[in-house]
């Protein structure tokens, strides 16, 4: 009899169709049965030696919650016996109400030994006992996660022993992770927890990974790249960190028509054992990143959500430098500009914030042309060292997609059928931070703002903290100016200030999207087990 080991995840959820996500412990027919009759059955697929299935579910009536079941080979496995959360529900919002999205990054998911958390309370955690508190209250419509969703290289103690089990830790990688099987280690430990389950399984999400899902700043540099593939391990984990993420992660943020035209998808499904497909597919993708599309699209009404990879589709050459490769900035283009009017609000979702305090975008774009060779070669080398060491790998040190991206926002939000806003949503550096651009020349009509938030459960060093407040003071821009003198760095051609923050703590914030009005709220987690208010406010007129 199969049984289920993860899952349920609720994925793609539109006005009438949603997925359904599972893992099963042998092949199985999975099937999810809704209380209004809709449902939808799927076989599941397998990839060394674990068996998932993502259902399609067809026939939901838009603006209504109905609570569904999920079935292996027709026997009952959710809800589970004993729990004490409501039923898991498909919400498939109309087409021209409300959107809610709530976002954030960085969720390490060690659980907490002896009830004390190093990292602090969890803010999913919180969020999933509010909504369970009060089924029928505010809940997000989509929950988008910008990235680290694991971390492969930053397990937990529990991890750390069921690894040394395994194989011996005194042999690189070490007590990180280093193939497919340990990858699934870490989305138990995170996706297994009682809260995020639930949360998960009755919250649509929609997911892109960070460099934390493979490695520590992941595709820094060329140099760093090929220092990674000297290295005996560096494979393995690499196409490891790709098949793990395409089967827990990417096949959810697919629509059920684009999962029917998947060829890969199609191909993993009508073989026995999808291994090599899988493999072959993530093979191709370390060679040749431009081959794969990792981005993608969502809409929600009137909302269009553009998820951008800004990890594995960058150009690393240093004369040619790019965050996003040809192909990956000709799709965001075409997708930004598509349909001009029928959406009132752009997001652009990218795990790297655009906007960052004044000096760390000085100091990248600043050692970004010391690589280059703008001072020569000791330069280079120094900038190089510094890059690694600092973390300096945002759009400000890729400088040309940086302009790129300014000049794709302007002409959004320019002009007839221009959207109310145009919001960019990010990650990654552990503290939360509203930000927005003015434009030397032809300022867009439209709100443009950075929206930072994170982390979901993380912490930062006190002297980081420090840092990022610094960067955002005047001292400090007078400092970056300086340092973009050095690197004979033009001038951007935007400048912008901090309109809110920056925050620190676990944290998540909500958009609230109705018609052309616009309004943000930011939560922190406390001790208490409740999520706190700290700033709420209007970014479009009502």
């Amino acid at each position: 009899m199969a049984g289920l080991r993860l899952g349920p995840l609720l994925r793609y959820a539109d006005g009438s169709s949603a997925t359904v996500w599972v893992e099963a412990s042998r092949p199985c027919t999975a099937e999810v049965r809704c209380a209004d009759g809709a449902r939808g059955t799927a076989r599941t697929f397998q990839v060394a030696g674990h068996h998932y299935a993502l259902v399609p579910v067809e026939g939901l009536t838009p603006g209504t919650s109905t609570p569904y079941d999920v079935f292996l080979d027709g026997a009952h496995v959710w809800p589970l016996p004993d729990s004490s959360f409501p039923p898991s529900v498909i919400h498939t919002p109309d087409a021209d109400g409300t959107v809610r999205v709530a976002f954030g990054s960085c969720r390490w998911a060690a659980p907490p030994a002896d009830d004390h958390d190093p990292v602090g309370p969890d803010a999913l955690d919180t969020l999933a006992s509010r909504i369970a508190r009060d089924p029928k209250g505010e809940r997000p419509d989509v929950l988008v996660l910008l990235g680290d969703q694991v971390y492969a290289d930053e397990v937990s103690d529990t991890t750390r022993r069921w690894l040394s089990a395994r194989r011996d830790l005194r042999e690189p990688p070490g007590s990180e992770v280093a193939d497919y099987e340990e990858y699934t280690r870490l989305y138990y430990e995170s996706w297994l927890d009682p809260e995020i389950r639930w949360l998960l399984s009755t919250v649509p999400s929609c997911m892109i990974f960070d460099d934390h899902d493979v490695i520590d700043d992941w595709n820094t540099s060329a140099a760093w790249l090929a220092d990674m593939r000297d290295t005996p391990w560096w494979r393995e984990r690499l196409l490891s960190g790709l098949m793990s993420y395409w089967v827990h992660q990417h096949l959810g943020n697919l629509s059920p028509a684009e999962l029917a035209a998947d060829p890969l998808y199609l191909a993993v499904r009508d073989t026995p054992d999808g291994t090599d497909e899988l493999r072959a597919f993530a093979s191709r993708a370390d060679a040749d990143p431009a081959c794969v599309r990792w981005s993608y699209r969502r809409d929600f009404g009137r909302v269009r959500l553009l998820m951008v990879d800004s990890r594995a589709a960058r150009v690393l050459d240093e004369q040619n430098r790019a965050m996003l490769d040809p192909g990956e900035a000709d799709w965001l283009r075409t997708e930004a500009l598509a349909d001009p009017g029928s959406y009132d609000h752009l997001l652009i979702g990218t795990s790297l914030p655009w906007l960052l305090p004044h000096l760390i975008h000085d100091a990248e774009s600043w050692d970004a042309a010391l690589c280059r060779g703008e001072r020569g070669p000791r330069w280079a080398g120094f900038g190089e060292k510094l890059r690694r060491a600092a973390d300096l790998e945002h759009w400000a040190a890729f400088p040309e997609s940086f302009e790129q991206l300014a000049d794709l926002i302007a002409e959004v939000g320019s002009g007839d059928g221009a959207p109310a806003s145009v919001l960019v949503l990010s990650g990654d550096v552990h503290h939360a931070y509203v930000a927005e651009p003015n434009w030397r020349t032809g300022q867009p009509s439209s709100r443009v703002l950075q929206l930072t938030c994170s982390p979901v459960h993380n912490s930062i060093p006190a002297y980081i903290r420090l840092g990022f407040r610094f960067g955002w003071s005047a001292v400090a821009r007078g400092l970056g100016r300086r340092l973009a003198r050095h690197g004979r760095c033009p001038r951007p051609s935007v400048k912008w200030r901090k309109k809110g923050g920056p925050w620190f703590g676990n944290q998540l914030m909500t958009l609230t999207l109705h018609g052309r009005s616009a309004r943000l709220r930011l939560e922190q987690a406390r001790a208490d087990g409740t999520l706190k208010t700290v700033e709420e406010s209007p970014l479009t007129p009502s």
